[in-house]
């Protein structure tokens, strides 16, 4: 019946671990898909914002050229300067992204502000487009960090340009400002959720634009993050997954180095959000199946629940079986052995004697037979106490234990303070061995014993032996190994006395 019990506990597990095991498959794969879908969908934003980004930084960059051609032509004068101005205005609604147009000399002066009258005195040697382009030959646009604007005094982001005088030496600088909050509109547009953000950076890692705005990340270095140390030193292009050092905000993070300008764009998603739509499928799809699998337990439960009714009693028959034979074995047990020493008693000594006498005439092997009797014990008893002396044969019932070594030979408490040794296929020599062994153990161990010459306990050892084919009875060998044992404790106690019969 237990059989059966089993064999439905596991049909039930195999269809509860393959539903669920296909259930988790799903949702897994699942999960994946909607983590790629993430991944290309903001791989797809870097490419807009890039595209978005360069097609800004062209536009400025053709104006500039424009304007520094013009200047470099007709030159810096009051009156070329106007004309510039009038020309600035016309353009200015082209690029809404353009915060103003500024013309410094070569001095830092301002020459001209399109988005405000030119202030008295206002000079600029000291910005860091100012410093490049005075110090720098090259006529290429300057993309610099961003900066508040002394004209408006928001954030902005400066393209400039040098222009020379008409011996090539530097004339002054033309720089077009990008306000970040224009970025920022566009920015603002794409949803990211609450936890995203898109960032516009040098490809060393300073911070142009972010969103959302935050006034501490403008012209930040973040070249020790994972995507500046880690994902940018051998690809261009690609996706990451890790924990922001700023808010601890894990993100899904799509990155592109532009082809043309030192420029990366980033958009990062929050993991957590991205993943919302896949949580609520996967939380759907374990309610069903859990659903399915109570009710496959339930069914179960009920089949198992009327197979064990039927198998209750025989397991309480089957239990008084097993109670019963439980307690024979251990009246069987309390019968063969001492119950003080945990020896074998006179009985089992008795029939185990009578057992190996046969199989040595049978195999015609030697048989000994060692009679030991525990020295001057009364008087250990009458010093001591019997709880003493109780003790003290358990602990001699342990040390002489330990002296036989084969599964076959059999010490036994054969009456009182004595004990005895059957070793089959044992010869006088090897008998002698054993008992030397323990007089050696015991007296290693040296019980006290006040009451004894020797000081401590000891024992006397008769060793009887003979050849299979000459034993008649158990009865002459014990009379043999206790004749044995007699000389041994009349020439002294503490030793052993082998007799040898005539074959």
């Amino acid at each position: 019946m237990k059989r059966d019990i089993y064999l439905v506990v596991l049909l039930l597990l195999i269809i509860g671990c393959s539903l669920a095991s296909l259930t988790l498959w799903k949702v897994m794969a699942s999960r994946e898909r909607a983590l790629e879908d993430v991944n290309t969908h903001g791989l797809n934003l870097t490419q807009a914002l890039s595209t978005y980004s360069e097609g800004i930084v062209r536009q400025s960059s053709l104006l500039l050229l424009g304007l520094v051609e013009r200047l470099e032509t007709e030159g810096a004068g009051p009156a070329q300067i106007e004309r510039l101005s009038q020309l600035v205005k016309r353009q200015h609604p082209l690029m809404l992204q353009m915060s103003g147009i500024t013309i410094y000399a070569k001095d830092g002066r301002w020459l001209m502000s399109s988005n405000r009258p030119t202030p008295v005195g206002a000079n600029s040697s000291d910005r860091a487009f100012f410093i490049h382009h005075r110090d720098d030959p090259s006529r290429e646009p300057f993309i610099g960090l961003p900066i508040r604007s002394r004209a408006t005094h928001q954030w902005v982001i400066t393209i400039s340009r040098r222009f020379n005088d008409d011996r090539g030496e530097f004339a002054g600088v033309v720089a077009v400002t990008l306000g970040v909050e224009n970025f920022l509109q566009l920015f603002g547009k794409l949803d990211v959720g609450h936890d995203g953000a898109i960032g516009l950076s040098f490809s060393d890692g300073s911070m142009l634009v972010r969103y959302p705005f935050r006034e501490q990340d403008m012209g930040r270095n973040f070249s020790k993050s994972p995507i500046f140390a880690k994902y940018l030193v051998d690809q261009s292009v690609g996706t990451a997954s890790f924990t922001s050092s700023l808010d601890g905000v894990e993100r899904l993070y799509a990155f592109r180095k532009s082809d043309k300008l030192p420029l990366v764009t980033t958009v990062a998603l929050g993991k957590h959000e991205a993943l919302a739509a896949w949580r609520f499928e996967a939380l759907l799809s374990s309610l069903v199946v859990s659903a399915l699998l109570a009710l496959t337990g339930a069914i179960g439960w009920l089949l198992i629940r009327a197979m064990s009714r039927r198998d209750a009693i025989e397991s309480e028959l089957r239990l008084t079986q097993q109670q019963l034979l439980d307690s024979n074995q251990q009246l069987e047990r309390q019968a063969m052995h001492d119950s003080l020493t945990g020896l074998a008693n006179r009985r089992c000594f008795d029939e185990t004697l009578a057992q190996e006498i046969r199989r040595a005439h049978r195999n015609s092997t030697a048989l000994a037979l060692l009679m030991i009797d525990i020295d001057h014990f009364k008087s250990f008893n009458d010093t001591y106490g019997h709880p003493a002396g109780d003790a003290c044969l358990q602990q001699m019932a342990v040390l002489l234990s330990a002296c036989i070594r084969r599964p076959h030979d059999l010490l036994a408490r054969y009456g009182g303070e004595e004990l005895a040794v059957i070793l089959p296929d044992t010869d006088n020599d090897g008998a002698a061995v054993v008992a030397r062994l323990m007089l050696e153990r015991l007296a290693l161990e040296s019980i006290p014993h006040k009451g004894s010459p020797f000081g401590h306990m000891t024992v006397s050892i008769g060793i009887a032996c003979a050849d299979g084919t000459d034993l008649d009875s158990s009865a002459s060998l014990l009379e043999r190994a206790d004749q044995a044992l007699y000389i041994a404790k009349q020439t002294g106690r503490n030793r052993l006395h082998a007799e040898r019969e005539k074959v």
